[in-house]
């Protein structure tokens, strides 16, 4: 089966565990969404409600930072 990134089911838990620099962003911005026991059932669909980010560029972000291409 293969992940793909811009799934907007896909667990955060999941993107992490495919993708673990993708993290990066999350922790940028101080996101409890790294290693909260919510991870498994939420997605960047809901962690971009909670935390009121445009989910299109934080996407862009994330597909960056799985390609090591941050800025930090």
């Amino acid at each position: 089966m293969s992940v793909d990134i811009d799934d907007p089911d896909l667990p955060l838990a999941e993107l992490f565990r495919a993708w673990p620099a993708a993290a990066e962003p999350f922790l940028r911005r101080r996101m409890a969404c790294v290693g909260c026991p919510i991870a498994p059932f939420h997605t960047v669909v809901d962690a971009c409600l909670e935390y009121r980010l445009d989910e299109s560029a934080f996407r862009a972000e994330l597909r960056a930072a799985a390609k090591g291409e941050t800025d930090s």
